[in-house]
């Protein structure tokens, strides 16, 4: 039985016959709901846990039935990036997690050169004392990034469990992303897989490339929704691994850059003459890479329900999209 008292003071849980011989952490984890095991653990070792009465920081201790143990967790610090009201699209929201669409153009971690107007500033201010603390700081659970001007569909944990458990589903790639790209050329076959190791490229060490060595196992399935004559295509790309700039560094490597990509496409492709002149300038000059994190599906973390979210395209990319479609 629990007193459910977090964040407040306290938490008390009382040990039952059928608890006996669990490990302490486990134990506690289980039986509160909202703290993860190793966060437990943490508390434990801090002195933070009493069991009738007298402090135990051993976590790994079989439980004793019959026991009261009390559980202190530090109010969570603020957190060190300030919050910001700054106008989000929420597309879910509930006490664990957050669903969103950011827009493109949003850094989504405070770094230096973007100190603020990120996506966790955003989220701090939006938020408030719905977010229970996580690692004892008073921040959302980011889980998984979008680069600075890919727009799309993200999700942020707002406790720690749903933090420890999306990272989990994440790391196992158990859940669905499927992000729409528009690349120079069209790729053969239409359809396929990309492999590649993706590691920091040797030569320029803030660029990321398929390497031979040292690499991370990546593999991109990718479609073609709709070629635009032979100069571009719309692609729809499904990540089984999760690497820096995957997509775009992929379809570089087999010679189909995105439109627009400021770090990837490093000449003038061939293709774009064959487009009108209007859209030639509109393909050229696009600012960004034209990426959209279209779909994202996983399994709720503390209730176990699917969600799936999808989202269009912003505008810049659907009139990029159209303006390549009247050239075919």
């Amino acid at each position: 039985m629990v007193d459910r008292a977090y964040p407040l003071p306290e938490i008390t849980v009382h040990a039952t016959q059928e608890d006996a011989g669990i490990r302490l952490d486990t134990f506690l984890a289980k039986a509160i709901g909202t703290i993860s095991r190793s966060r437990v653990k943490g508390m434990v070792l801090e002195g933070r846990l009493t069991r009738d009465g007298t402090t135990t920081i051993d976590a790994s201790e079989p439980v004793r039935p019959g026991a009261l143990y009390c559980l202190t967790p530090p109010a969570p610090a603020p957190a060190t990036p300030q919050g910001e009201a700054i106008a989000l699209a929420i597309l879910f929201e509930d006490e664990h997690l957050l669903v969103l669409n950011k827009p493109a153009g949003m850094v989504v971690h405070p770094a230096p050169g973007n100190p603020d107007g990120t996506l966790v500033n955003a989220l701090i201010a939006h938020c408030g004392e719905s977010l229970t603390g996580i690692g004892g700081e008073r921040r959302p659970g980011i889980v998984h990034r979008l680069d600075k001007d890919t727009s799309g569909v993200m999700v942020a944990a707002k406790t720690e469990l749903a933090h420890t458990r999306l990272s989990a589903a994440f790391a196992a790639r158990d859940l669905e992303r499927e992000y729409q790209a528009i690349c120079w050329g069209v790729p053969n076959p239409s359809s396929g897989a990309i492999h590649g190791d993706i590691g920091r490229d040797p030569r320029e060490r803030k660029r990321m490339a398929v390497v031979t060595r040292n690499g991370k196992h990546a593999l991109t399935n990718y479609r073609t929704l709709r070629s635009f004559g032979t100069a571009a295509a719309l692609l729809a790309c499904r990540l089984a691994t999760g690497r820096t700039h995957q997509i775009r560094v992929h379809l570089a490597h087999i010679g189909h850059p995105l439109v627009g990509d400021p770090v990837y496409l490093r000449r003038r492709p061939a293709a774009a003459k064959t487009l009108s002149q209007p859209a030639q300038d509109l393909a050229l000059d696009f600012p960004r890479q034209a990426l959209h994190a279209q779909t994202l599906g996983f399994a709720h973390p503390i209730t176990g329900v699917a969600l799936r979210f999808s989202v269009p395209p912003p505008a810049d990319f659907q009139t990029l999209a159209d303006a390549l479609l009247a050239c075919t």
